[in-house]
């Protein structure tokens, strides 16, 4: 692959799933790469197939129409190149510590154990949870729990990482920290990264590039560049004037008019 490559490619994807009365297409001929290094957002409102998408990403659903490459090759199962973390707080193992469970994957991909043993370590020193190492998940607190399942993630080292709504349940504090983390470590690794939220100044703050999807069934509104901003100037006005070009995308100019938050 050439070093200006797309890691990622999804071409005119369209998915869909069966429901007892009916068959739903959650996102029709959907297009975007992932360069290598990018965080790139996928945002859009309930409903638009984003998740949907980052499950076909992640090989759990095969397209309907069109393909999802990696690497140039067709995505046709799950792998250990793309480590998924999701919004629940239960998808850790409750009756394993905080080592046990980033090493366990590990394990189980044929990593030895000293080197799994390492590798969790040095994850759980990244994500600030040294003192909580040998404790159960169960006993964390919200972010603490997300904080393990990201570096359960990054431990396998995967070609690119995929957060569906890692932040929505937790209280707004906790998620701006967990922001400001998320990015903080992104740096010190750089791997690619597919977030998906509908949150629009999440999207603004996380993202280097912006995939905006319409309402259901999801297509691609926009792609824009966002990795400019930061926590500093979140009120800025250049910051504002994105945020609304997005809520106008979304929800209409009248709609933003009417002076609702959307973000």
């Amino acid at each position: 692959m050439k070093a200006d490559a797309p890691i990622l490619d999804a071409r005119e994807v369209t998915l869909q799933y069966k429901t007892r009365d009916s068959l739903v297409t959650a996102t029709h001929r959907v297009s975007f790469e992932v360069m290598p290094g990018e965080r790139t957002i996928l945002l859009g409102p309930s409903g638009c197939g984003k998740s949907t998408l980052l499950k076909a990403i992640a090989g759990f659903i095969r397209p309907a129409e069109g393909q999802i490459l990696l690497h140039g090759k067709p995505v046709t199962r799950p792998g250990p190149d793309r480590m998924m973390v999701f919004q629940e707080f239960d998808q850790l193992l409750p009756w394993k510590t905080v080592r046990e469970n980033i090493s366990f994957p590990l394990l189980i991909n044929g990593v030895g154990r000293r080197e799994a043993d390492d590798r969790a370590l040095a994850y759980i020193e990244k994500v600030n949870l040294t003192k909580f190492r040998d404790a159960y998940t169960h006993t964390l607190s919200g972010g603490m729990k997300q904080r393990v399942a990201i570096a359960r993630a990054l431990a396998m080292e995967p070609g690119i990482l995929l957060m569906d709504e890692p932040f929505a349940a937790l209280d707004a504090l906790t998620r701006q920290k967990m922001q400001a983390e998320l990015l903080e470590l992104w740096a010190s690794i750089r791997c690619a990264m597919v977030f998906v939220t509908h949150s629009i100044d999440e999207a603004i703050l996380i993202g280097s590039r912006i995939v905006v999807l319409s309402p259901h069934p999801g297509r691609v509104r926009a792609e824009l560049n966002c990795g400019r901003f930061g926590f500093d100037n979140q009120g800025s006005a250049e910051f504002g004037a994105l945020r609304r070009r997005i809520q106008t995308m979304l929800f209409g100019d009248a709609f933003v008019d009417a002076g609702e938050d959307h973000g």
